[in-house]
């Protein structure tokens, strides 16, 4: 991989031991993947910031560098919410440990929004064309898919290193020969809503690593995008999909799949809520104000039974605190920073009811509990007691 003079500084160490850190890690990807060069981002979203998943030995990793990074960066949802998690029922041995992460980062220069959806809040949100070098897999899926953006899915170490250099390796979905779509999915009937997450789940456990381009009956909405991206790249690994009409055609001889009402009403039927059900969660991805409107519409009037979660941006939530307020009064809980698959909180529970097909692929691996599925207005009927 061919490096500037100055990349080659930093390499060698003249520019300091954590820059020398960095363009090692993207010197390494880059050579397994073949890059050519080190290409400039736009902004870099880094994961691994749960205590839950990376530990003492990752804080320890963290709050050895130095420096600051040279583009907007964001963190992906920390593991409780950073001003509420006593109301989580969180340790306060975690929680120490939690702010421990999240301060070393900001010392870095990366900002303390905790986000899987950095696309709605400013100044992380991208534009087409843009390089990015963003970890979490819903957040690269929409940054690929919707907004037209080139990403590959980084690692915590790839991305932070990408920060401090304003650079990642030129490999994957940054060239164009890798964006063309491998499967063709014709998907047989109407849907609205939550069916987006439906589908998402059935075809990323088809397509795994492939690139699937949609035939729709109806243009989706940007939420159900946001479900549909998030589910495939949870329940397989899809970073990249297609939906517009003048997106690169699937090349002669891709699979080609087809779902119907059947397929949908199948995945409903085997993950239908029951008694077992002891939380609902939704806002995963992080919820958007939109969904927030409608959350706090059905929730309007009524009171939960059971303990409601609805996780969502602090960018957002201080955007609509209206919103808030009206879902809270209900009893439900507004959480941010945090969402159900990577706080321990959900760990106590037994069975959790989703409104989301990412959730409902990782909760049971991830939280080692069961979980349920069911729309929107369905979880808040479960949450309400209202059938």
């Amino acid at each position: 991989m061919h490096l500037s003079r100055e990349e080659e500084r930093a390499y060698q160490g003249d520019l300091g031991e954590t820059l020398r850190r960095a363009m090692e890690i993207l010197v390494a990807l880059g050579d397994i993947y073949g890059a050519d060069r080190l290409i400039p981002v736009s902004s870099v979203q880094v994961a691994g910031v749960s205590y839950k998943t990376i530990g003492e030995a990752g804080l320890e990793w963290i709050s050895d560098l130095q420096g600051k990074v040279v583009v907007p960066s964001v963190l992906n949802p920390v593991g409780m919410d950073l001003s509420r998690w006593r109301e989580m029922g969180i340790d306060e041995k975690f929680a120490k440990k939690q702010i421990e992460i999240v301060d070393a980062y900001s010392r870095l220069g990366i900002s303390p929004d905790c986000t899987c959806t950095p696309y709605q809040i400013r100044p992380h949100s991208a534009r087409k064309g843009d390089h990015l070098a963003w970890s979490e897999s819903s957040a690269v899926s929409f940054a690929n898919s919707v907004i037209g953006a080139k990403t590959n899915r980084e690692g915590g170490p790839s991305a932070l290193a990408a920060a401090l250099l304003g650079k990642t390796p030129r490999y994957g979905y940054h060239l164009e020969e890798n964006r063309v779509p491998t499967h063709k999915i014709s998907v047989d009937t109407d849907l609205e809503g939550s069916d987006y997450g439906v589908l998402g789940y059935i075809v990323g456990r088809v397509v795994g690593e492939g690139i699937p381009r949609f035939t729709f009956r109806q243009r989706p909405k940007v939420d159900e995008l946001k479900a549909l991206g998030a589910a495939m790249a949870a329940s397989g690994s899809v970073a990249l999909y297609n939906f517009e009409e003048d997106a690169p055609p699937a090349p002669k001889g891709a699979e080609e799949i087809s779902v119907s009402a059947k397929d949908l009403l199948q995945v409903r039927e085997e993950n239908a809520p029951d008694d077992e059900v002891d939380i609902v969660a939704v806002g995963c991805p992080h919820s958007s104000p939109e969904e927030l409107e409608e959350l706090a519409r059905l929730l309007e009037g009524k009171t939960v039974e059971r303990e409601l979660w609805i996780c969502t941006a602090r960018g957002v939530a201080e955007r609509c605190p209206k919103l808030v307020e009206k879902i809270e009064g209900s009893g439900a809980k507004v959480f941010c920073d945090t969402c159900m698959v990577v706080s321990p909180a959900s760990d106590r529970h037994h069975k959790m009811m989703v409104n989301s097909g990412k959730a409902l692929a990782y909760v049971p691996g991830l939280c080692k509990i069961k979980a349920a599925f069911g729309s929107t207005e369905e979880c808040v009927r479960a949450a309400t007691g209202r059938n």
